[in-house]
């Protein structure tokens, strides 16, 4: 599948800080600070102090409850564990058992699970069931990036790009662009989770030492497209199969592309397009003009049905990285 967002996200600012005192002094975060930050409600994580002790570990009586820096880590390590697959009860032991250690660390690492404590298997082997996705929505919803950036790693070495796309990132993707448009919440979960998927994403096309292709194969975004995720994605997939890419990104102008296919020669071209308003057959038209005329793929529901003659339309990631593929080997 590819992914298609209802909207183009905007830059806003987050809501979290600490308060500030008249003093000058930093009293710490309130419990609805915590909350938003955590992804959970107030009341959730009352219950968490109540039950398990996670609350502040300094508190006066009858003073509001104000969360310092180390009580923030000790929360954020226990989101973590409970992303993986651990209870929320043997979290809270986990990470009170190693309180001397968060003392010392403002950025904790992780914290070592102990061989007694059940975690239910390991992240890998959930990618089959909806483990994985729970685990990576209530990681990109908390903004926990080093979470998302573990389960979305785990699910590549596996099940490789395509699997992991089409099953886990591309329907969150959906997910938070519907939210969007509903609800007018959630841009800086979307930057947050692009930013971890472009990572991990990056990390598999940085692998690829030998590639089986002497000529490069040529991504782009139509122009004025700004939505060119889907681009780390074919590229990614096709690092897996030691094909070799050069990315040139979002809102690529037909000048800039023509230019670029006449210096470097590509073997194929693949044009993305994910908004109608972007996806002009013209800009593929002009193209097919070079000589020698590279191979044309155009992918993205951006594009209309009538293509110019000679354009390879596919309609989802595994059919593009199997069309390339195909190309490059002949």
């Amino acid at each position: 599948m590819w992914w298609v967002s209802h909207c183009n996200f905007c830059d806003h600012s987050g809501e979290y800080g600490m308060e500030n005192s008249a003093s000058g002094q930093d009293p710490g975060l309130t419990v609805a600070a915590v909350a938003r930050r955590l992804g959970i409600a107030p009341a959730t994580l009352r219950t968490w102090d109540r039950r398990y002790g996670l609350g502040p570990a300094q508190h006066q009586v009858r003073a509001h409850r104000r969360y310092s820096a180390a009580d923030l880590a000790r929360l954020d390590q226990v989101r973590r564990l409970i992303n993986t697959g651990v209870t929320l009860g043997d979290a809270a032991r986990v990470v009170l058992a190693a309180e001397p250690d968060l003392q010392r660390e403002s950025s904790p690492g992780p914290i070592r699970v102990p061989a007694n404590i059940a975690t239910g298997p390991e992240i890998n082997q959930l990618l089959p069931s909806r483990t994985a996705a729970r685990g990576l929505a209530r990681a990109a919803d908390s903004l926990d990036s080093v979470a998302c950036r573990e389960i979305i790693t785990a699910s590549l070495e596996r099940r490789g790009v395509v699997w992991t796309w089409d099953a886990l990132i591309a329907p969150l993707l959906v997910g938070i662009g519907d939210r969007w448009h509903s609800t007018g919440r959630g841009i800086e979960v979307e930057h947050a989770f692009t930013q971890a998927i472009e990572f991990c994403l990056g990390s598999v096309s940085g692998q690829l030492r030998t590639p089986i292709n002497v000529r490069p194969v040529l991504l782009a975004a139509a122009p004025e497209e700004l939505h060119a995720l889907t681009l780390n994605a074919l590229a990614g997939a096709l690092a897996e199969r030691q094909i070799e890419v050069l990315m040139l990104g979002q809102r690529v102008p037909s000048d800039t592309l023509m230019a670029a296919v006449q210096r470097l020669g590509p073997v194929v071209v693949f044009v993305w397009s994910q908004a109608a308003a972007t996806g002009n057959p013209a800009y593929l038209a002009d193209l097919r003009k070079i000589r020698p005329a590279p191979a044309l793929v155009a992918g993205g529901p951006g594009w209309s049905e009538s293509m110019p003659a000679g354009v390879i339309r596919v309609r989802d990631l595994a059919e593009a990285v199997s069309k390339i593929a195909r190309i490059v080997a002949e």
